[in-house]
């Protein structure tokens, strides 16, 4: 008995170090492909068509202030106002009546001066897989520039180039790496799963008729 238990506790042992060895690489793979694509210079920017600007929450948990959906708003206003870009997709989540990413960050856009009638509304941005790959098939942009944090941009724009998309991240400034903790530890499981998503071909939650930014 005490020897089948020995033997199990190796294979938990090297299960558990080949997660490990795993998640590291999928993380130093995507920053790797993605880091000359990724920037917080505007200069540095392509001029594109379309913005794709990633949702997360207004507020926290505890009601105050999310750092990380101003910060974004903040890049998405700065690269409208360049000219590097004419439209914004905002894509989130809207999976309850009381919560709603896009409405939010159109909202916020327009009360800094974007035009209602250049944000386009994606309430089935789950995740960013499926954000990123809608951009391509229901609004049919081929070409991006995405806005978020440099650590989802990372992941984003190679989930793009995956799919057969030109993308480019303009990184909104991050925050304090102590509030940050617990985004950042949840981002080094989301790289790894991207490489399971691919392996597996999943594909967004909700299809839809295609809508054209003219």
């Amino acid at each position: 008995m005490k020897k089948v238990i020995k033997n199990i506790f190796k294979i938990f042992l090297l299960l558990l170090a080949a997660g490990i060895i795993f998640i590291a690489w999928a993380n130093y793979s995507i920053r790797k492909e993605s880091s000359a694509f990724v920037s917080y210079n505007i200069a540095d920017v392509p001029e594109t068509k379309t913005a794709l600007l990633l949702g997360t929450g207004k507020t926290l948990s505890n009601g105050m202030p999310n750092a990380y959906f101003y910060n974004r708003i903040q890049a998405a206003i700065d690269l409208y106002k360049s000219g590097k870009i004419k439209y914004i997709i905002v894509s989130g989540d809207n999976s309850s009546k009381d919560y709603n990413e896009p409405e939010d960050m159109q909202l916020t856009l327009m009360q800094y001066g974007i035009p209602k009638d250049k944000i386009v509304m994606d309430h089935a941005g789950f995740r960013t897989l499926d954000s990123v790959v809608r951009a391509k098939e229901i609004f049919g942009q081929n070409k991006l520039v995405i806005i978020s944090q440099k650590f989802h941009n990372e992941r984003a724009v190679f989930l793009a180039k995956e799919n057969g998309m030109e993308a480019f991240g303009f990184n909104a400034a991050d925050v304090n790496k102590y509030a940050g903790l617990k985004t950042n530890l949840r981002e080094y499981l989301a790289k790894a799963k991207v490489y399971w998503d691919l392996l597996f071909g999943v594909q967004p939650k909700f299809g839809g008729e295609k809508i054209e930014i003219k």
